[in-house]
């Protein structure tokens, strides 16, 4: 059973951005999907998807090694 996740990322601003977010996050352990939708000057959304849940710290140390900072979740309530 797969897992999809949503994560905002900030700081990409084109193609090269998402092509780095998308290589560190398909090498985390069970990901086998990557979906970036980018929003220049904004919170790009990040879609992925697993075999497992991944810890909010393993996505966001992917991040960082991209170059980029993983947003704070918030609350849809």
């Amino acid at each position: 059973m797969s897992t999809t996740t949503t994560f905002g990322v900030d700081g990409m601003t084109c193609g090269h951005c998402v092509s780095a977010v998308t290589s560190e996050l398909s090498a985390l352990p069970g990901v086998h999907d990557v979906v970036v939708q980018l929003i220049v000057g904004g919170s790009s959304t990040v879609s992925v998807t697993s075999d497992t849940t991944l810890a909010d710290d393993d996505v966001a140390q992917a991040v960082v090694e991209a170059g980029y900072v993983l947003t704070p979740r918030r609350s849809l309530l």
